[in-house]
Parts: structure tokens; sequence; C-alpha cells
């Protein structure tokens, strides 16, 4: 028998999220926006807690149906089975979205799934799970449309970014996922030289590292599907274990990383080290504006500064016309991909992109240019899809 699930992810992946799920042997794929839905087996629940490197989270659908009171909300989540699902002495916490709902209040919304789940709790077996917005076991999505509703049971806990991996970061961080999620759009492998010259606290590193050494990026942490009566300890642990079994050697992969700031390149050692893949990154102090390829082709790759928690805009301004030189002069026969919430980048770096990619990180709207770099120092590009512009 197979389950519902929704993997939401940052918007501008699903993409991508959509062909791991498919790797992962997920069914049933639909893409919407900000997440995809699918169908699985709990092994493939398991599965994609454990291997999705671009998933925030991997939920549960437990109700759909159309409602069209408060009333109607509770109703539903009250005729669930939860006490089948896990006991109340779990903590809880309820999350609600909602797009064109018509009712007047989200928190008197949430209020009543609250209430719903517990009152269905106490008159089961005579006793309450608690609240707990901070450090909950079990985590409660609610979505609102204009018509339906939709219950899911988290089985992700912690969001599936965190890793455990990043123990300091920058000022600037990508998420995790996001950083995953950009080398795939890339395109990029393993064994394809890879330079992320402005790489802060090293997230873009970590990422491809794990990914060359075939490393679950859920292998280090715990997941909240392991608190619920239906959980198969027994099959996660073989799977586990498949994973470790899989993992190859950490030694060089052919991954560079530098920074400008000493203290930058610190955090990234200290990341590098902490998850036990400092051999298979080669990490220098540097000025992006002075450093030359490490291989005759491959992959530059970085989130550079764009004013809006690091930099200036006077400075970035004389900044992205020296950056798009250095990668006109010095990096032909390369991709280069920036990432940036600044569209000064896009006017100033005097390179012509052959891909705008809208996406998120967090809250915020960013771009992803591609730039495919030909020989000869000054030379512009020509856009392969002019309909790829946005």
């Amino acid at each position: 028998m197979t389950e519902r699930f929704f993997a939401p992810c940052p918007r501008g992946l699903e993409s991508v999220l959509a062909t791991e799920l498919e790797r992962l042997e997920a069914t049933s794929i639909e893409i919407s926006p900000g997440g995809v839905a699918f169908r699985g087996s709990w092994l493939t629940c398991y599965q994609a807690n454990l291997e999705s490197r671009i998933a925030s989270r991997i939920l549960w659908q437990v109700a759909r149906d159309q409602y069209r009171s408060e009333t109607d909300i509770y109703d539903i989540t009250h005729g669930l089975s939860w006490l089948d699902w896990f006991e109340p002495r779990l903590t809880i916490k309820i999350n609600l979205a909602a797009i064109k709902c018509p009712l007047r209040s989200l928190d008197f919304i949430t209020l009543r799934i609250k209430d719903a789940i517990c009152d269905k709790f106490r008159a089961t077996c005579g006793k309450r799970p608690d609240i707990d917005t901070a450090t909950p076991n079990m985590r409660i999505h609610g979505f609102l449309d204009a018509r339906q509703f939709t219950l899911y049971l988290d089985t992700s806990g912690e969001a599936l970014f965190k890793r455990g991996l990043r123990q300091t970061q920058g000022d600037a961080p990508l998420r995790e996922n996001l950083a995953a999620g950009i080398l795939a759009l890339a395109g990029w492998q393993p064994g394809i030289p890879l330079l992320d010259p402005m790489c802060g606290s090293g997230t873009l590193l970590l990422e491809a590292a794990q990914i060359a050494c075939q490393i679950a990026p859920g292998a280090g942490r715990q997941f909240a599907f392991e608190n619920l009566k239906l959980f198969d300890t027994n099959s996660w642990k073989k799977l586990k274990q498949t994973a470790t079994n899989r993992q190859r050697e950490r030694t060089f992969q052919s991954i560079y990383g530098s920074d400008l700031y000493g203290n930058a390149l610190v955090n990234a050692r200290d990341n590098l080290a902490t998850a036990g893949l400092a051999d298979c990154v080669a990490l220098k102090q540097a000025n992006v504006l002075e450093i030359s390829p490490p291989a005759e082709t491959g992959m530059l790759i970085s989130n550079p500064p764009y004013g809006v928690r690091v930099g200036d805009h006077q400075t970035l301004a004389k900044f992205y016309p020296q950056l798009g030189n250095v990668l006109k002069q010095r990096f032909s026969g390369w991709q280069a991909f920036l990432l940036t919430a600044d569209p000064l980048l896009a006017k100033s770096i005097r390179l012509t992109p052959s891909r705008r990619i809208p996406l998120f990180n967090g809250t915020l709207e960013c771009r992803l240019f591609e730039y495919r770099l030909v020989t000869g120092s000054m030379r512009r590009e020509k856009p392969l899809n002019e309909s790829s512009k946005k």
C-alpha cells in the first residue's frame, strides 16, 4: 500500500527535486509551486528523508477534504486516528499556511486544529499531548486553499537542510538544500573540477564533497518518523547500513574553495573537518579578482556578496565589472554560476547569461545566472535560449 506525501523545497528547485524523488522510486510525482507531491511506501518515505538533498521536509498526508467553516476543520481533524500514529506523551506543534482562505483568523483555525487533536487523545486514552513550539516531537502541518483543507504529519522533524554538519556559518549563508539544488541545476557531477572563489563558510563545498563521496545527507541525524507507532526499525537499520556501505573513500575530489577573508576560511575548514571531509577539498585564502582557474575546464559556482547582508552597493558597483573581466580573461572554457539578489550584478558584470533561474534563499528572491565563458578575453556570448530570460 502506498501513502501520499508532499516534499516542500526552496522555490525554483521543484524540477530537480522531482528528478531526485524519481531516482528514489517515488511514484505519481506532481510538481507544484514550492514542492513536489508523490506516492510511495514507508520505505520510500524513510529513504527520501535519508537521501534527499533538496527537499526541506517530507510530509505525510493524513487528510484532505472540503471545508466551509472552522467547525469543518475541527471535525476533519478530530475524526483522524491520532492514537494509531503516536503516543500522547509526545509534544506537538501546529503549523498552518493558507492561500485564498475565506476564513478570518489563521490563529483561531490553528487553535481549533490543536483542540481537535487534544480532544481526540483525551477521549480515546484520557491523556493529551503537550504543546512545544520550540522542539516538538511531532509537527502537524495544515494547508488551506479556497475550498480544501489538507493536513500532514511531518516525518522529518527538524528541516532536512539541517544536516548536522555545519558548525559555523558566515554573514549570508546558503541553506544546504539550496546549495545542493544549485549544484543539480548546474549539472555538476563528481569529477568535474568545481571552484567556489567566494566560499564563505563552505556550504557549496560541503554539499559537493558529500555528493562526491556518496554520503547520504541525513546519515548523521534523527527523524520524526522514528517516533511513529508505524515505524519499522529493522527496515530503517538496513536502509542506513546500505547507505553507509555505499560511501566512497574521502580523498581529494577536485573541489576547490577560496575566500578573501581568513575568518571565513577558518569556518569553512572547521565545517569540513567536522564532517570528515577536509581531505576532499582544497582551500586557500585569495582575492577572487586575482585567482587563476585550477583546471583547464570546470564549473565556478558561487554566492557572491550582493549588498543585502554583506557588502554595500557602491563597493559592489566597482566589484562586479572587475569580476566579469576576471571570468572573461581567465576562465575561458569554464561555466560560471552566480547566485544573487542584486539586479546590479546582472547589469554591471558585462556578461550575457545563458540562463536566469529564479530561486529563493529563505524569503529572499534571487537569480541564478549561468555564463558559458567562451575562448577570447573580451567576447560576449550569445544566449543559448532567449526565451529563458526572465
